[in-house]
Order: structure tokens, then C-alpha cells, then sequence
């Protein structure tokens, strides 16, 4: 199935091929009306199809939070932009709306990452991105984890769903994640505790059953002032990933392909990534081999038979505790793919953070931190703060 960032046709925003209505006449358009206009502009095919402007995306995402349209035009607006291809802008566009609405934790919190996995979650992969955002913690760097649970379509596993295991919670009070990360150095922020109009969405992407621009959009919650670890799937789609980070204005950051579109590299092969720093994009390239952490497996889940009708591996109970052994035992030092895997995702936190100039030395800083305790440590702490 595609991922959300589809590359786009070769249209220039805000032409008119087939009388579609101009990018200007948005401007006089009434509310209600807004995603009535755009989806002529978008145009009944592709022929006939424009992408949006970045004001007109912003705008029509806008119109979608404001709860005043039905659930049939939102998804078939959503539709519209799947399979016409999202660019770059129109991302921006809506991510900037979605911050518009939101209630942005941590803005201005020097040396803060925000870790941006897919929200819907993992289906043969362990949720190892909070393993590796407790490494990067203990090993010094702010690190808000932005996820949640029982995300449809797919109902995945999440670090959401596994924090009870390790005594952790998650607050859908941005305000309270601020404290954390004060106090701590860590926090765990539900998407939708941002912006509640998620849910919603959510339901009607459910019924869909398709991956929209809304599986991106969910992702970019974060500080502008934040550096920003965010995971892409797989495609050539690295590039416009890393446009949006910089048309929203985050002066760091990290957009890697890890395995199952998430943040943590693969331990068998090459992941490719492409970094931010100070409006320049230079390419990433995570090769286990070069840290000595190669395996000839990737972490492995229990196997169990296919989730009922509705449901997911995340609703999985047996499931979701296997995961939550797992990433205690990486934690607690054991040797092994996960224990390497993470140590990979932990050095890329440590990376955009600024912590490490290399990916080297953020290897080597989150190894110190799980061999010398400080990460048991720093979870110990996290209990008694609640978080």
C-alpha cells in the first residue's frame, strides 16, 4: 500500500488546465464552500487535475478541523489527494493548519527532539522507537515522543501501547509533557491530546481503509523550534519529506526509512535518510555494519494468528506484553538485535539533537548509557514524575 507521500505529477501549482478554478478566487470563496471549491480544482482525473497551493492546502485543512463538513466530502477529498499525489507545499500547508489548531508543547526548549513514528503503528515490528528515545534521554538529549494507540486503519503496535509495561505513562496534556521533559528529560504525548480533532479524522480514515495525507499530517505536531526525527516510508519520498521539515521551519532534523516506515533502522541492511541542519539537506546513511551492530535478522515478534475483524496488533494483549519484555530487556543491557537496533535509532535522536556530530559518537553515548545504567536510571526517575 502506498505511504503518504506519493510523488506528485508534474503540474504547476495554482495552473488551470481544464477551466479548474485559480488559486485567487479561494480567497473570496465562503468558509463552507472551501473544500467544495478545491476538490474542482483538484479535478474529476488527471487530466484535468492541479495541485493546490500551499495557502489553499492550509486553507482546506483548515475547513476540515472546523467539524463543518460531512464525513463523505472529507473522505473524498482525502481520496482526491491520494491518488492525485500530495506535493511538498500542499503537506506544508496542511501540517501548518493542524499546528494552527493545536496546542504545541515544549516551543522554544533548547535541545528538543520531537520523534515522529507513524501513528497507526507496526504490524511485524517491535515498537523499539521508545527504547531508543529513552537511550537518547539517559544519554542527555530532550526528547518528546509524539504517538498514540488503537490508530486505524491499521491498529498497530506503538510505543503507547507498551509503556504500561515498563511502569511509563503517556499524558494527552501537552502542558503536563512540558513538565516532563523539565523534570526528566522525556515525555510521551498522545497526537490527539494536541490536536483533538484527530479523533474524528481518524474514525473516518478507519472506514476508509486507506492511507491519506492525514497519516503525514499526524506526524509534524511538533515545536518549530524542534530538531525533528521523522520517519518516511519507503519510496522516493525522502525529498519532499525533508522540504516540508524545512517549509515549516525546524532548524534540525532527520526523515529516515526505517523498517515498517518507522524511525529505527534496519540491523541487516542500509537505511537511507536525509538530514537537516541549518537549511541545507545532506543525505544519511545507517550502515550497521560500519557500528558493528549487523544481524541477520531484524527483531522478531512471537508469531499469533491474525487480529479479529476491527482489530490490530496493537489490541493484541500477548502481543503488546512480548514487546514490552523486549524493550526491557534492551534496556536492561542484553545483547541482541534489538538491543542494536535501538542503539541505531537512539544515535540519530542523538544526532539531530545536536549531542553527536556523528552517528558514531551517538553510538557510542546511548551503548555508555544502557552499560552504565543510566537509562534503568533515568526510567526509575520517569516513574515517580508519573511519566
Amino acid at each position: 500500500m502506498p505511504g503518504p507521500w506519493r510523488p506528485a505529477s508534474h503540474v504547476p501549482p495554482g495552473s488551470v488546465p481544464g477551466g479548474t478554478p485559480p488559486a485567487t478566487a479561494l480567497r473570496s470563496t465562503p468558509p463552507s464552500m472551501v473544500l467544495r471549491h478545491l476538490m474542482r480544482a483538484l479535478g474529476p482525473g488527471g487530466k484535468d487535475a492541479r495541485h493546490l497551493t500551499q495557502d489553499e492546502a492550509a486553507r482546506a485543512f483548515d475547513a476540515i478541523l472546523s467539524g463543518e463538513y460531512s464525513p463523505v466530502l472529507i473522505a473524498s477529498f482525502l481520496t482526491s489527494m491520494r491518488w492525485k499525489g500530495v506535493t511538498a507545499a500542499e503537506l506544508t500547508g496542511f501540517a501548518q493548519a493542524a499546528r494552527n489548531k493545536a496546542t504545541i508543547p515544549c516551543e522554544g526548549v533548547s535541545g528538543l527532539v520531537c520523534v515522529c513514528p507513524p501513528q497507526d503503528g507496526h504490524e511485524q515490528t517491535p515498537p523499539l522507537d521508545l527504547a531508543a528515545c529513552l537511550i537518547a534521554a539517559a544519554a542527555g538529549a530532550r526528547v518528546l515522543l509524539i504517538t498514540d494507540k488503537g490508530v486505524p486503519p491499521r491498529r498497530g503496535l506503538t510505543a503507547a501501547s507498551v509503556l504500561d509495561s515498563l511502569g511509563l505513562s503517556m499524558t494527552w496534556d501537552p502542558t503536563e509533557a512540558e513538565d516532563w521533559i523539565a523534570k526528566g528529560r522525556f515525555a510521551t504525548l498522545s497526537a490527539s491530546g494536541i490536536l483533538p480533532p484527530l479523533l474524528g479524522l481518524r474514525e473516518i480514515r478507519g472506514e476508509m481503509g486507506l492511507r491519506t495525507p492525514l497519516s503525514t499530517v499526524e506526524k509534524l505536531l511538533a515545536p518549530a523550534s524542534a530538531a525533528v526525527v521523522l520517519a518516511a516510508q519507503s519510496g522516493p519520498v525522502l525529498g519532499s519529506a525533508a522540504e516540508v521539515l524545512q517549509g515549516l521551519g525546524h532548524p534540525r532534523g532527520i526523515v529516515v526509512q526505517g523498517v515498517d516506515g518507522g524511525i529505527i533502522p534496519s540491523v541487516r541492511r542500509r537505511s537511507r535518510g536525509l538530514e537537516l541542519d541549518s537549511g541545507h539537506l545532506v543525505p544519511v546513511i545507517v550502515e550497521p555494519e560500519d557500528f558493528g551492530l549487523v544481524c541477520p535478522a531484524e527483531p522478531e515478534l512471537p508469531m499469533f494468528g491474525p487480529p479479529e475483524e476491527g482489530k490490530g496488533t496493537g489490541d493484541n494483549v500477548a502481543l503488546v506484553d512480548a514487546c514490552g519484555d523486549m524493550i526491557r530487556a534492551v534496556l536492561d543491557g542484553e545483547p541482541g538485535a534489538a538491543r542494536n537496533a535501538s542503539l541505531l535509532g537512539a544515535s540519530l535522536i542523538l544526532k539531530a539533537s545536536g549531542r553527536s556530530l556523528t552517528l558514531a559518537e551517538g553510538v557510542d553515548a546511548s551503548a555508555r548509557a544502557v552499560d552504565e545504567g543510566q537509562v534503568k536510571a533515568l526510567v526509575d526517575h520517569l516513574k515517580h514524575l508519573g511519566g
